[in-house]
């Protein structure tokens, strides 16, 4: 089985990941390396974020690595809270604040349009490869379901009458931003990786 390091330690993310990956590369966190230092997300785009932290990595542990970040970009509030999707409601906020801050700011808008967008950044042999994932959906009034995370209760893909939030993660994985975005670098590893002695990329 082949290796991939995954810059993050968030179990969320690396649980969902590995899902959508399968069985034919292994994901590993940035603890399987040692690094547990926070990487700093402070570009002003989700492609400079990817970009900064899979560099981080490829410059201070000399591993090939593969980076994401993730926003939801809200057509009422200016494409808002975006890069600052994690921390929109203050450094030290959890989702639950961030959640409330954004209905707060909707209030009674009718135009809940809304979209998540996740950008991946893969380092492989000095060389760096994007890819990005969309989903087009709405924002609820209220929150729905406990599956998830982030604005996941909130946010309801278009054509769909669940939330992210209600749904098991098999059903999610077949149409999120983060799947559709893994699905290329998948699609892109099984092509042109060709692994060597040391299996780590």
């Amino acid at each position: 089985m082949k290796n991939l390091i995954f810059a993050t330690n968030n179990p969320h993310k690396l649980y969902e990941i590995r899902q959508i990956i399968g069985k034919e590369f292994e994901i590993l966190s940035l603890a399987d390396i040692d690094c547990n230092e926070e990487i700093p997300e402070d570009e002003n785009t989700l492609e400079g974020n990817a970009s900064f932290k899979a560099w981080f990595v490829y410059n201070n542990y000399g591993t090939d690595c593969f980076a994401d970040d993730t926003g939801l970009e809200i057509d009422a509030l200016d494409g808002q809270p975006g890069v600052k999707s994690a921390r929109y409601a203050g450094d030290d906020c959890n989702p639950q604040n961030n959640i409330r801050k954004i209905l707060q700011e909707l209030g009674n808008c009718t135009d809940r349009k809304a979209r998540f967008r996740t950008v991946i950044s893969l380092i492989m042999n000095g060389k760096e490869s994007r890819f990005d994932g969309i989903v087009e959906g709405v924002i609820l009034p209220e929150k729905r379901g406990k599956e998830g995370f982030g604005y996941d209760p909130v946010f309801m893909p278009e054509g769909k009458s669940l939330t992210f939030a209600e749904m098991d993660l098999d059903e999610k994985n077949t149409i999120s931003h983060r799947a559709r975005a893994f699905e290329k670098l998948r699609s892109f590893l099984s092509r042109h990786y060709i692994p060597d002695n040391k299996e780590v990329i």
